[in-house]
């Protein structure tokens, strides 16, 4: 396959084109800073220099002819303020998924956030609530796209710990942490898994290795 990933230098993203390059899939990471392209040619991707926030979607749409799937893995990031949150987490998803439907790029995967699903509690940090609402309204506009066929993945507090390749995968799984590993890991069986279409899945670490549990979860 060949698969365009938003947010190319992000850590998910790196972690996944390492595994779809090492079983033979094309990968295009698109990346807003020249300087990260050596990373992405070191994990086996073709580094795509575009910059969400400020691309049309002809410019995205470029990118993103003759792919077979596209995978939302962009984010703000950490030390980003509320209205870049609006802006990526938001406003980029929708850009990506514009881009998906003007070329026809029919499989699109969402990295999102547990919590997205709901109003974040009146403690919550100001920039992540705001971080958590951009989140949930990405994902709100792209399960209502008939032009696509979307997972939402919803992984848990995120984690450096190297992967165990056992998860839980669920609509709902509870609160719990994941490692970026087994995300990507997960990201990579779900691409490979059309039964978890028009699915929106919660993700943690558990006990069922991946491709039995994205298995599991298509066939209910």
């Amino acid at each position: 396959m060949r698969i365009v990933i938003a947010g190319g230098h992000g850590q998910i993203a790196l972690r996944l084109e390492r595994l779809l390059a090492k079983r033979g899939d094309e990968v295009a990471g698109i990346i807003r800073r020249p300087e990260q392209a050596g990373d992405l040619l070191a994990a086996g991707a073709e580094p795509v220099v575009c910059d969400l926030e400020s691309a049309s979607v002809e410019d995205v749409a470029r990118h993103m002819e003759g792919a077979d799937a596209a995978v939302f893995a962009a984010g703000a990031g950490p030390g980003s303020g509320a209205a870049r949150k609006e802006t990526v987490d938001r406003g980029a998803a929708v850009l990506f998924a514009d881009a998906a439907e003007a070329t026809g790029v029919r499989r699109f995967l969402v990295v999102s956030s547990m919590g997205a699903d709901r109003e974040p509690p009146e403690a919550t940090d100001p920039v992540f609530a705001a971080y958590l609402r951009a989140k949930g309204a990405a994902d709100a506009d792209v399960r209502a796209r008939a032009g696509l066929d979307w997972t939402i993945l919803r992984p848990g507090r995120l984690t450096n710990d190297p992967g165990t390749g056992l998860i839980t995968l669920a609509d709902a799984t509870g609160p719990g942490e994941v490692s970026r590993d087994d995300v990507a890991a997960t990201l990579v069986a779900l691409l490979d898994e059309p039964g978890t279409v028009g699915r929106t899945l919660e993700l943690i670490s558990g006990d069922v290795p991946v491709e039995d549990a994205v298995r599991a979860v298509a066939n209910r």
